[in-house]
């Protein structure tokens, strides 16, 4: 079982490597979807900006024909308080229009602005597909090396498991599971008080009893605490 451990491991490590890869290719394709949709919002906002123009657009050139027919008017007028009202409320158009003007001025500047902000996304867009492109082209070389090894190593993996009972495989699988591979825990003796015993992996108590067990047969014995597949401590020399 310790060298279906060591191959477990070494089966992640790959499996992991293959997970980033290709998880590079989604962070690359996120980004260039982030930067489509604030283009795509930028758009929006420049045609609304736009309506808005010719709507302001629209109001000079009635107030304008207003203001024409105003100036007309005057040389009609019959009295000086009627003169005094046409010139004041003519006075008073012109006033409105120099204020519609300034908001379309203003807007204008804005939609400026805005289309340019809009290039400049453009720009990064394809800067960002041609990083999405090369990013593609390296996972893919990269995927098929790791798959490549994971195969070879599932491979090793089924020859180490072929003589463990199938029940202590299930076991070892469903804490492998649990732990990220890592379904076994050394028993680690105490130096400062003899017969005392941790699990290394969650460094919780374990009796003498398991010790003697692990040593004297073949079945599991798992950690009461954290359920990883106790072994003994290799020894040195």
């Amino acid at each position: 079982m310790i060298k279906l451990q060591s191959v477990e491991n070494r089966l992640r490590v790959v499996k992991t490597k293959l997970s980033r890869a290709r998880r590079n290719v989604i962070i690359q394709e996120n980004q260039v979807r982030t930067l489509q949709n604030a283009l795509d919002a930028k758009k929006e906002e420049i045609q609304l900006a736009k309506v808005q123009s010719d709507r302001l657009e629209l109001e000079l050139r009635s107030t304008d024909e207003v203001i024409n027919k105003l100036r007309a008017a005057l040389n009609t007028a019959k009295t000086n308080k009627g003169y005094a009202a046409l010139l004041t409320e003519m006075n008073t158009r012109k006033a409105d229009n120099s204020k519609t003007e300034e908001q379309a001025l203003e807007l204008l500047k804005d939609i400026e602005d805005d289309e340019q902000e809009c290039q400049i996304i453009e720009n990064q867009i394809e800067q960002q597909k041609q990083k999405l492109e090369e990013t593609r082209k390296e996972t893919e070389q990269s995927a098929a090396k790791y798959q490549s090894e994971i195969e070879e190593i599932e491979f090793e993996w089924q020859q180490a498991a072929e003589h463990i009972p199938q029940e202590n495989l299930k076991i070892f699988k469903r804490v492998a599971e649990t732990y990220d591979g890592e379904a076994l825990a050394i028993i680690e003796q105490r130096d400062s008080r003899p017969q005392t015993y941790t699990c290394g992996g969650c460094f919780m108590g374990i009796t003498a009893e398991s010790v003697n067990l692990l040593m004297t047969k073949d079945d599991i014995i798992r950690c009461p605490n954290c359920t990883r597949i106790l072994i003994l401590q290799e020894s040195k020399g």
